[in-house]
């Protein structure tokens, strides 16, 4: 109902009914063109007609007994019951079949209008029976432009450490929700305030540096968010932007009455890692996150001077995040000074020009080097190992030089390189 008040229609559609799962199944099966019962123990029967999707759910309760991380589930027969045990009152509306009667107990359509979020029942209940709704309150926030009511936000700041009865994968994923809205900075400052984001990524806490008039320096935590609404909704880009100075503070130092963080972009890739890992993030996420956020200071150097090689080697450890990564580095171009950002913008869009003109003029990102893993193996009677490897990188650099282009180059390039390194003394290249 909520989505048809917002005027989003879609072709899933959701129906209670006080019918046991047993029996909605039997009357479904033979009219059905498909059915999944992946949900049946919670009582939702997943059904496919001319390619529409409906899911018939048994009117329910659900609590979390404490300290059980599964929802234990009791059916109902009346529909106030069900109603009340939503989340919000937006979420507590049905409209009664075939009559079209609007059944709204709890003021929900009321609410959507003000932007309101209420609970059916005192938000203690609610959050108490299930604590992912607090983050689900975030998430409307980020993403419905919702602001929640003030009994509403009183509960999430008491109850914000129910979240730890809730398994890492639901929290991840409705976090992943909250960072794909379009209200992002109201909805992160909601975490912060609540306490919420103390049980979810507390080190992003310590960003909260006072401004220092002294120092000039400015509050990473507020630049932070300011970099996350800055990127497109991208879930690896937008964890990224979130993550990519938290290590700032293990970093500060004052050096000549200015504030530092050298090296903070290492230290905050290996403390994203970590938390990432912790939250249950897959594997190609983690490993994306890291690496932007490693890369995301190396553009700066720019400014010094880059030669071609410096810039296809930047390149080539982007890789296929490079997209992903100048995105990043353009939205954390922030200043108070507006002639410092301007700068910063410009450089960067010379940088962007010249990767173009490299990469169309050589292919810079289909670089490889002139033999492959079977030729270096072969000439240098080697097994397959980390010498292997290393063999390839020396050769990919002599040609990114310059030094090699052809095979037989190559192989002139290897006898010179064995000829320097311990690990051939006893036993040569094959002839």
């Amino acid at each position: 109902m909520r989505d048809a008040f917002l005027g989003e229609f879609h072709e899933d559609f959701d129906f209670a009914t006080d019918a046991p799962p047993e029996e909605v199944i039997k009357i479904v099966r033979k009219w059905a063109d498909g059915m999944w019962l992946v949900g049946v123990k919670f009582g939702t029967v997943g059904v496919v007609k001319n390619d529409i999707k409906v899911e018939i759910t048994t009117l329910r309760r659900e609590v979390y007994p404490e300290p059980d991380r599964h929802p234990k589930v009791s059916f109902s027969t009346d529909i106030m019951t069900d109603l009340s045990r939503r989340d919000f009152t937006i979420n507590a509306m049905a409209l009664e079949l075939p009559q079209g009667e609007l059944i709204d107990p709890f003021g929900g359509k009321d609410d959507l209008r003000k932007k309101l979020l209420r609970t059916p029942v005192t938000p203690s209940q609610s959050f108490l029976d299930d604590p992912l709704r607090m983050l689900r309150a975030v998430r409307f926030v980020a993403t419905l432009e919702m602001h929640v009511a003030p009994e509403v936000k009183e509960a999430m700041m008491t109850y914000r450490s129910q979240l730890s009865i809730v398994s890492r994968e639901r929290i991840r994923d409705e976090f992943s929700k909250i960072l794909m809205g379009n209200k992002l900075t109201s909805a992160l400052q909601l975490m912060v305030d609540t306490g919420l984001m103390e049980e979810i990524a507390p080190e992003l806490l310590a960003l909260k540096m006072a401004l220092d008039p002294e120092y000039h320096h400015k509050d990473v935590l507020e630049h932070t968010f300011q970099v996350v609404g800055r990127v497109e909704a991208d879930l690896t880009l937008r964890l990224a932007a979130l993550l990519h100075d938290i290590g700032k503070p293990r970093c500060k130092r004052i050096v000549e009455d200015k504030i530092t963080f050298y090296g903070h972009d290492v230290v905050s890739a290996h403390m994203a890692e970590r938390r990432l890992k912790q939250l249950k993030y897959r594997g190609k996420e983690v490993e994306e996150v890291v690496k932007l956020v490693r890369m995301h200071m190396r553009a700066y150097t720019y400014r010094q001077g880059w030669t071609d090689k410096a810039i296809r080697k930047f390149v080539r450890d982007a890789g296929e995040l490079l997209p992903k990564l100048l995105a990043l580095i353009k939205a954390d171009c922030t200043s108070k000074d507006p002639k410092r950002t301007k700068e910063a913008l410009a450089l960067l869009e010379e940088l962007e020009n010249r990767i173009k003109e490299l990469e169309a003029k050589e292919e810079s990102a289909k670089i490889r080097p002139p033999l492959n893993g079977y030729e270096v193996m072969e000439f240098l009677n080697i097994s397959p190992g980390p010498l292997v490897g290393e063999a390839l990188n020396a050769l990919l650099e002599a040609k990114l030089d310059g030094i090699i282009a052809t095979k037989e180059e190559a192989y002139e390039f290897l006898r010179k390189w064995t000829s320097e390194r311990s690990e051939f003394d006893a036993e040569g290249p094959r002839e």
